[in-house]
């Protein structure tokens, strides 16, 4: 994905980079210092030695936690069903209609499979939604809250304000022009709010 508002550059595009065994010497000498590891991006579910890796770490003794965009759902369900994955943070990028406008992607129907898949497993997770104006408003948030609400989602629907970074952005996007009215949102599920 190539989401305008995102500030991970390096990441995304693969500039920054560490060795797999670099990374695990690392962890070997936080044993009983850390509790946990997130895998974060971009998307890590592109990583094509991402199972094999997060499996090494979990037999370390971490607890292992997933950003995700969803998009690539056998992975995330072999980690779900094989029990590496203890917690998962699925990006929620923009209803169907507004998807390739905000990512640049056409995976909606992928996202879509791996939300109703975390719906109906056990476990832990969290949806959010990053908002920055510009590209999201109050009917786009809505429309998310409604499908949620739809497919039976449980759990508490997190709003992320766009974090305002000296970092460049993907898209160069910039400030918002106003925050979002959270008045305006419907009440159908639980909704916190991050950074407003």
């Amino acid at each position: 994905m190539r989401c305008t508002y995102c500030y991970n550059k390096d990441v995304v595009f693969g500039k920054k980079q560490i060795e797999e065994e670099e990374f695990l010497e690392f962890l070997k000498n936080r044993v009983g210092l850390l509790d946990g590891v997130s895998f974060t991006g971009g998307c890590p579910t592109m990583y094509p030695n991402l199972i094999n890796f997060a499996k090494k770490i979990k037999e370390m003794g971490f607890d292992i936690k997933l950003d995700t965009n969803g998009i690539n759902f056998e992975i995330i369900k072999k980690l779900v069903e094989k029990n590496i994955v203890d917690y998962i943070a699925l990006d929620f990028k923009a209803p169907k209609e507004k998807f390739y406008e905000i990512t640049k992607n056409k995976n909606y129907d992928k996202f879509e499979k791996t939300l109703d898949f975390l719906i109906n497993s056990d476990v832990e997770f969290e949806i959010r939604t990053t908002v920055h104006t510009d590209l999201l408003d109050e009917n786009d948030i809505n429309k998310i809250i409604d499908i949620l609400a739809q497919k039976g989602y449980k759990g508490t629907y997190y709003l992320q304000n766009y974090f305002e970074t000296d970092k460049e952005t993907i898209g160069n996007i910039g400030s918002q022009k106003r925050k979002l009215d959270i008045s305006k949102l419907n009440k159908k599920i639980s909704v916190e709010f991050r950074n407003f």
